[in-house]
């Protein structure tokens, strides 16, 4: 292995800028894993590929074509996923998305919990300081495991949450973009399953090379 390529679903199907600006926001959330892979000389590449069935289509084929390469999907979950396993992750995407491939590694496949949000509403205390006056921060979901809240849940409390503030409601590209640079890992992986499997997965995938 040479390589570790991670692609994710995000950014607008049409909009390189919001695809670019996201990618600088996931590249810091895995600041860790990236520099870990570096130090082991190991090149590190993280696309934004719009839609998430762009994403999978760029993953399958580095998955069935490139050598020295380890392929990384990353997408939404976008319902509850029964089975947390690999194995599970894999059957719940073939199951929501249709999506096939023939001698994919499942281990390589990795969601976020529902949607990519819940990562970032997992540092309550980022989000207070980010947005400032008018946020309101009992608007946000308490449940300790975030995998269990629905996206249109979600949604409903980041808005309720940010739409008094004078950044004004969250704006997915604008927002995210720098609040992936400043919610704390370790905070992110005590609420969010789905983001404690890929970071521990890719820290003993790195450690093992």
């Amino acid at each position: 292995m040479k390589t570790i390529s991670v692609f994710v679903e995000g950014g607008g199907a049409t909009q390189r800028s919001g695809q670019d600006r996201l990618r600088l926001g996931f590249d810091a959330l895995l600041a860790s894993q990236k520099e870990s892979a570096r130090r082991k000389r190991l090149r590190w590449q993280l696309g934004l590929y719009g839609s998430r069935n762009e994403a999978f289509k760029a993953f399958r084929d580095a998955s069935q074509r490139v050598q020295g390469e380890l392929a990384v999907l990353l997408v939404d979950a976008e319902a509850p996923v029964v089975e947390a396993s690999s194995q599970g992750r894999w059957a719940h995407l073939m199951s929501h998305d249709g999506w096939k491939g023939e001698g994919l590694d499942p281990e390589r496949i990795h969601l976020m919990t529902q949607c990519m949000e819940s990562w970032l509403v997992a540092d309550a205390d980022v989000l207070e300081g980010f947005y400032g006056k008018g946020f309101r921060r009992g608007a946000l979901p308490r449940r300790p495991c975030l995998d269990d809240e629905s996206k249109v849940q979600l949604f409903a409390a980041l808005e309720a949450a940010t739409r008094e503030t004078g950044k004004g409601r969250y704006a997915k590209v604008a927002h995210a973009s720098e609040l992936l640079r400043l919610v704390r890992p370790g905070v992110v992986a005590s609420r969010c399953l789905s983001f404690q499997q890929l970071t521990r997965w890719l820290d003993a995938v790195i450690e093992a090379a």
